[in-house]
């Protein structure tokens, strides 16, 4: 493992992060165990940050991190996690917050605190409440000890944020698709320039550039390098190669990526990319901007829906419709997914959307949501999804047999 340090207070943390937003699951729940044993596994490799927030897993995420740093495990690790500030409605709710967070994760500080899913709005709705105030107390008092924020806002909010409060880090979306999205490079750079660390989420864009077979178009890209490397190889390369990212967040879920990612993290310094492979990453960028139809990361913010459509899994199947030139594979994941039979009889198609806008007010990714599903209704649900809805059934029942 490679350590980066934190230019205001010189901790050293490890270059790879075990984000816990998407925690291996078992009929619905976090499958504890597995969760427990992958954390604790990351962490004897090397791993010292931990990141969690409150409402990742519905709340289930902090109360699980925190019995997997029992035993000695909390000691060894910096523990992040967020202020829901979507949630924040008075001064008084960033204490009643944060004071149920060292319940949840068993712990009397959190080493590296943030400000959840800023953006600029809510950036003046959290100063009008209070926040200095707040973040002072608390680290004057100990229950913080380092204050930094997580962005999802326009990229001219960015800078002045940064500039309103001593922050000790920020974290920040940033992937080789992303690099004018949000904060992007220039954030990425002025957040340096201001001895900021800076935390890197969606390394993988929620997978899709980590997939084992990617589109015959980037495949093409990746043959052409001097040097083989697996997809998330080039992802994960590429953001480490700038040394004014600290950490890199990785939601790691199963044991094989958390294996490959703890391998990438030990030959991961700047520079670790030349010219002619940086060019390659670029290639592929502007590949995956034009196969790809909508920007969706996966992370659920715009869950639930009120009327039950599954938005993550629909701009899932709806860009790999687009990308893998699969067209048939994709519909009929689309039937079945959508249909119904994994959520208990509910059905989450695109069709059933009403309009009503609640989710692009929760969207960190701004993405005109409701517009995005008509044009996921008019690529896969034509005459044909009720029969390949009983095809899928079937198999599956053959296969259940």
């Amino acid at each position: 493992m490679l350590y980066r340090k934190v230019p205001k207070n010189g901790d050293e943390l490890s270059i790879l992060g075990f984000g816990c937003m998407r925690l291996p699951t078992r009929d619905g729940q976090i499958d504890e165990p597995r969760a427990i044993a992958q954390i604790r596994s990351a962490i004897d490799r090397g791993v010292n940050y931990i990141d969690t927030a409150w409402p990742y897993h519905a709340g289930q995420s902090e109360p699980l991190v925190g019995k997997a740093l029992q035993e000695g495990y909390r000691e060894r690790v910096k523990l992040a996690t967020k202020l829901p500030s979507f949630l924040v409605k008075t001064r008084e709710d960033m204490d009643r917050f944060l004071n149920a967070q060292l319940k949840k994760l068993e712990t009397d500080h959190i080493d590296y605190y943030l400000v959840h899913t800023l953006t600029g709005p809510v950036w003046d709705k959290m100063v009008a409440l209070g926040i200095f105030e707040f973040l002072d107390q608390a680290k004057a008092d100990g229950r913080i000890i380092n204050a930094g924020f997580s962005y999802h806002g326009l990229p001219e909010d960015f800078n002045r944020i940064v500039d309103a409060y001593p922050w000790e880090f920020c974290q920040i979306q940033y992937n080789y698709l992303d690099e004018s999205y949000q904060a992007g490079v220039a954030g990425l750079k002025y957040a340096a320039s201001k001895n900021l660390a800076v935390i890197i989420m969606e390394p993988l864009r929620g997978g899709n550039l980590g997939r084992p077979t990617p589109p015959p178009a980037i495949e093409e890209i990746w043959a052409k390098a001097e040097f083989p490397r697996t997809p998330v190889a080039w992802a994960l390369l590429w953001i480490w190669n700038s040394p004014e990212v600290t950490v890199i967040l990785s939601g790691m879920n199963e044991e094989s990526h958390i294996d490959e990612n703890l391998a990438l993290a030990g030959q991961a310094r700047p520079g670790v990319l030349n010219s002619s492979e940086l060019e390659l990453v670029a290639e592929a960028g502007m590949t995956y901007r034009r196969l790809m139809k909508v920007g969706c990361t996966g992370c659920g913010y715009c869950m639930p829906c009120p009327v039950d459509v599954n938005i993550p899994i629909c701009f899932e199947v709806f860009n790999n419709f687009h990308m893998f030139n699969q067209s048939d594979v994709a519909r009929l994941s689309y039937a079945f997914r959508m249909g119904g039979d994994l959520t208990d009889g509910v059905p989450g198609y695109a069709s059933q959307c009403v309009q009503c806008g609640q989710c692009i007010e929760k969207c960190p990714q701004q993405i005109k949501i409701p517009d995005m599903l008509s044009q996921v209704v008019a690529d896969l649900e034509d005459e044909g999804l009720p029969q390949r809805l009983d095809t899928m059934r079937k198999i599956m029942l053959k296969q259940a047999q």
